[in-house]
């Protein structure tokens, strides 16, 4: 019998997941509404150190002008985690991790700011 081999679940560059597109649609519904001027996948990239960059999975401009980089996750991998906080640090740009929430706690997204 062959051992079972988990695949990380990354999704080729440009492309988004399953709750990557419904949070994309979530984002259209608030730039429908006017609450933000504009958004886009994989639409900016952070200089962390020598070879190593931050691609948040959308950059979000609200409707004030001020720009968020948001990052949608169902789980967390310590090396993203770290990412997120390197680059809240060194950038003058607020990062936001986002889960879906479950029926349970009522549905929408969790955001956690960083």
């Amino acid at each position: 019998m062959k051992p079972s081999i988990l695949a990380l679940g990354r999704m080729k560059t440009g492309q988004m997941n399953k709750t990557e597109t419904e949070y994309a649609e979530h984002l259209q519904i608030l730039k429908n509404c006017g609450e933000i001027a504009w958004y886009r996948f994989e639409g900016m990239k952070f200089r962390l150190a020598d070879n190593t960059f931050y691609t948040p999975d959308f950059a979000v401009m609200r409707s004030d002008g001020r720009l968020e980089m948001h990052e949608v996750k169902g789980y967390w991998h310590d090396d993203a985690r770290v990412k997120i906080k390197v680059a809240a640090e060194m950038y003058p740009v607020e990062f936001l991790a986002v889960r879906k929430k479950t029926r349970r706690d009522g549905l929408g997204w969790k955001i956690e700011r960083f």
